[in-house]
């Protein structure tokens, strides 16, 4: 079971809330830009929408992809959010609504974006060289000047490019420092550096930006 246990900041050991609706374990987890919602991304195919300020109580529930979810952004009005699972499946989620919206990309065209972690999408296109389809990279983030895109792959590396990065003639800076695959790359708000987290030595590497 997926479970998610909220705590407090300051104390640890103090824990205000716990969900426990996903069948299978949490990939992603993201709060609203307004802080009213919490999204979750489960290995249960499903995006569970909890609400903060009702003492996480459950929203409403996405359940149209076809496999296990692995980025979640919203928008910076928290009407939306947008998630891609295993399968590539780029699909959009109206929460005021509590309705799946099938025209999702037309309806969030004058939007903005508060994040930009999904690997599908114009503007992170070549992230990915043309022969491979992207399941080598793990986690993608894009800085918040909109300058630059880290992922991190397989490989170990984190690789650095180009905002937006339209093609793979954009050539990434790419350093090592896990022992395998990187999971998570991650830049702090002020974009003044990256985190990674290592999936096979757990370890969680910081690199500054120059």
């Amino acid at each position: 079971m997926g479970k998610v246990s909220i705590r407090i900041k300051d104390n640890l050991d103090k824990k205000i809330a716990s969900l426990k609706d996903a069948e299978e374990w949490n990939e992603v987890m993201k709060y609203s830009p307004c802080g009213k919602y919490l999204a979750v991304g489960s290995h249960d195919n499903k995006v569970y929408i909890y609400n903060v300020e009702e003492n996480y109580k459950l929203h409403g529930t996405f359940s149209k992809h076809n496999s296990f979810v692995t980025a979640i952004d919203w928008t910076t009005d928290s009407q939306y959010i947008r998630s891609i699972c295993g399968a590539y499946e780029k699909l959009y989620y109206n929460v005021s609504k509590k309705e799946f919206d099938a025209d999702g990309m037309n309806s969030t065209k004058t939007s903005q974006w508060a994040s930009i972690s999904l690997k599908k999408g114009w503007d992170v296109e070549g992230v990915k060289p043309s022969s491979e389809d992207g399941s080598h990279i793990n986690g993608l983030d894009v800085s918040s000047d909109m300058k630059l895109i880290a992922t991190g792959d397989d490989f170990g590396l984190l690789n650095v490019f180009r905002y937006p990065c339209l093609s793979v003639k954009h050539k990434a800076r790419s350093y090592s420092g896990h022992s395998e695959h990187v999971v998570r790359a991650k830049f702090t708000p002020e974009a003044d550096r990256i985190f990674t987290i290592g999936g096979y030595d757990k370890a969680v590497i910081q690199w500054k930006r120059k």
